[in-house]
């Protein structure tokens, strides 16, 4: 299917010379000029291996939009550096290598339902939840009286994911993640 660039959003995923290709970042630049075109800028993932790039279009310009399946998963567990899951319509398990799941590693927890996106019948990428609620495991104790300024300090969550937290959160906690970028959104209730 064709689409328009200046319709690509983060997370769109092309097809250009075979390979699919997922948009990280996605910007419409007006020029100041007279009669100039609207170009469009995007940074791209090649999904099959792991190469970002920066690309360019005017805005007129189509691209292919990939064709992907979504399958509804669980993950199941983690073992050295294999990730198990388990397809929620079929109820078969696999496998994923780490260069597959990539950073998404860090927020699986045990029986979390995700999307495992499909292309020409191979799993090459993750869908994550916006956020997801992981319990901090260990981070420095909290600085009583230092609230003249915003104050972050690191934190790992169980799954070994180091987040920056604000200094009020201690271990044990539940705080909740945006996984997009794995920044402290709130403590979790």
């Amino acid at each position: 299917m064709q689409l328009n660039v200046t319709e690509l959003r983060r997370g769109a995923i092309l097809e250009e010379n075979g390979d699919p290709w997922q948009v990280v970042e996605s910007q419409n630049h007006m020029p100041s000029a007279r009669g100039a075109a609207m170009m469009v800028k995007a940074k791209v993932k090649n999904l099959r291996t792991g190469q970002m790039l920066a690309k360019s279009w005017r805005g007129g310009e189509t691209v292919t939009e990939a064709e992907v399946d979504y399958r509804n998963v669980q993950f199941l567990y983690r073992q050295a550096d294999d990730y198990a899951f388990m397809d929620l319509a079929s109820y078969d398990q696999f496998t994923l290598p780490g260069e597959t799941v990539g950073d998404d590693g860090g927020f699986l927890l045990e029986n979390l339902e995700i999307q495992a996106v499909s292309f020409k019948d191979k799993i090459i990428a993750l869908k994550l939840p916006m956020t997801v609620d992981l319990e901090v495991k260990d981070t420095s104790p909290v600085i009583k009286g230092a609230t003249a300024q915003a104050q972050l300090k690191p934190a790992t969550v169980e799954t070994g994911l180091v987040v920056q937290v604000p200094s009020y959160i201690e271990s044990g906690e539940k705080i909740r993640v945006d996984t997009r970028d794995g920044r402290f959104v709130e403590r979790a209730k």
